[in-house]
This record gives structure tokens, sequence and C-alpha cells, in this order.
């Protein structure tokens, strides 16, 4: 079984950047499609980017042009790099394979814009 762990968040001010990681565990993590979630407070979770095992990558659209996912399958992680955040993007975020959400959800990281 996959097990995944995310890290990078923190609080940034609005215009900001950071760069989450999401590492995982086990030796086919390459076969898997993942994707980034969030969650903010009230809200149901949201997908915010997905990429497959060969590279290809998809964007929700509150955040595309402002967010790049990738992957280093030698490193079992992925990343998601998110730039001119802004207040709305305050969420906790989670990884996990895609679609069919495989791992157990870890405890996420958080993001937080604001001035």
């Amino acid at each position: 079984q996959v097990q995944l762990v995310e890290s990078g968040g923190g609080l940034v001010q609005p215009g900001g950047s950071l760069r989450l990681s999401c590492v995982a565990s086990g030796s086919i993590f390459r076969i898997f499609n993942i994707a980034w979630y969030r969650q903010a407070p009230g809200n149901q979770r949201e997908l915010v980017a997905t990429i497959t095992s060969g590279g290809g990558t998809n964007y929700a659209d509150s955040v595309k042009g402002r967010v790049t996912i990738s992957r280093d399958n030698a490193k079992n992680t992925v990343y998601l790099q998110m730039n001119s955040l802004k207040p709305e993007d305050t969420a906790v975020y989670y990884c996990n394979t895609y679609p069919h959400g495989l791992a157990s959800w870890g405890q996420g990281t958080q993001v937080t814009v604001s001035s």
C-alpha cells in the first residue's frame, strides 16, 4: 500500500510562493497517478491538480496558470509549486493517488495566505 506524507506549507503573504512536497513510500510509486487536493474550513475537499504516471498534468480552473505539479520518481516525490498565492488558496493541502484515493489520507500541510 502506498503511504504519502505532505510537507512545505506555511504562512505567506498574498502574491507569494510555496512549494509543497508529497513523499511516497514504496517502489511502485511511479505507476500511480497522483493528485493534490485541498480543503478549506467549512468546505469540501477539492481537486487542485493531477499528474499521471507518464507526467501528464491537469489543473483546476481556480489555480490554472499559478500552480505547477511535477514529479521526481527517483525521489518518490510529487511537488506542487504555487505562485501568485491568494487568500482563497488558504487550506490544508493533501496528496493521494488519483482517481481512487488508494492511500490513507494523511494530515496534510497547512497553507495560509494572509497579510
